[in-house]
């Protein structure tokens, strides 16, 4: 995803791999268990920023535990992070004692090789859960949280729900909090959908600049969503990208926006229904009406038990 994002942006990408995962080695400094704490892994994120000369201006984009280097690093540092995209994020509260009991009883240490950052999170677990629980984002910092309908469709139902009850907790709760809740979606939606992931950072990174420079970016982001929508149409995913993409402008009030990615949607998707519905909403909020009563017209037409078309229909008629 990543020379996606960046052709669209031009921004600097950075990845990063904690100590002991990926191709990132352990601290030959650290010897016991707790040292390799999450504590330690936001010094050595620092650090590491900090050698590669990018200590502000940041934006944030994590998935799962990584969720919880976001919560702490911008805590931490409030004023250099400018946005964040959380990815299915492990909710803050949501080990409590009862369910880290019952994960100590399902987590044998023993079968996880030592001397790797997965062994050092596994042994550390509790301890980071605690820490972090209870903590909030700065109130200031921009944040989108993207998560999934089926994020742990093992997870006993008790689980299940709860995690996703905390996750539109955030959004509810927080003003600086917008959720996104990604359709047909597993735990991993950055693999189900990456038109959605690689729009949604795109946006949320045109929404750190002036608007001269956002609009530009934005224009690109239609071009990238074209490409996208092409490339991934054989997996029928790219329509919904689009609608979601039109209607995040439209919650913005960023109308024209709107208007070019619904339409767009139309000319990719010629026998959705939806795509057709979705227009015409959006032409009726531009005060555009005649044009919004075709659309509804040719979304009846191609799914002629669109009630909602014919409710917006006869609702205008009566006007």
């Amino acid at each position: 995803m990543l020379e996606k994002i960046h052709t669209v942006t031009g921004t600097t990408l950075i990845t990063y791999d904690r100590s002991g995962i990926g191709t990132s080695e352990l601290n030959p400094k650290l010897k016991n268990d707790a040292d390799f704490g999450i504590e330690n892994g936001i010094k050595e994120l620092e650090t590491g920023l900090s050698k590669l000369g990018y200590d502000k201006d940041i934006i944030l984009v994590s998935h799962s535990y990584g969720g919880l280097y976001n919560l702490l690093y911008t805590r931490k540092h409030p004023k250099k992070v400018k946005s964040i995209v959380l990815i299915d994020a492990t909710p803050i509260d949501f080990w409590n004692e009862e369910l880290l009991t019952m994960r100590d009883m399902n987590v044998d240490l023993s079968t996880i090789p030592k001397g790797t950052g997965d062994y050092y999170a596994n042994a550390n677990y509790n301890e980071t859960m605690r820490f972090i629980r209870g903590m909030q984002f700065p109130e200031s910092t921009p944040i989108t949280s993207v998560f999934p309908e089926n994020s742990f469709p093992y997870f006993p139902e008790m689980l299940s729900t709860r995690w996703k009850k905390l996750q539109d907790e955030l959004g509810e709760k927080n003003k600086n909090v917008t959720n996104i809740i990604a359709k047909g979606c597993g735990h991993a939606v950055f693999e189900d959908n990456p038109a959605l992931i690689i729009n949604t950072i795109i946006k949320a990174y045109s929404e750190t600049l002036a608007k001269d420079q956002q609009n530009a970016v934005l224009q690109k982001a239609l071009d990238n969503a074209i490409v996208l929508a092409i490339e991934t149409r054989v997996h029928s995913r790219s329509e919904h990208d689009l609608n979601t993409l039109g209607y995040s402008f439209m919650q913005t009030e960023e109308l024209d926006q709107a208007l070019a990615i619904f339409k767009l949607n139309t000319m990719l998707f010629p026998e959705s229904a939806n795509a057709y519905d979705s227009y015409g909403e959006a032409l009726l909020a531009a005060d555009k009406k005649e044009e919004g009563i075709e659309m509804y017209k040719k979304s009846i037409e191609l799914y002629p038990e669109n009630e909602h078309a014919k409710e917006v229909l006869l609702k205008l008629e009566q006007e």
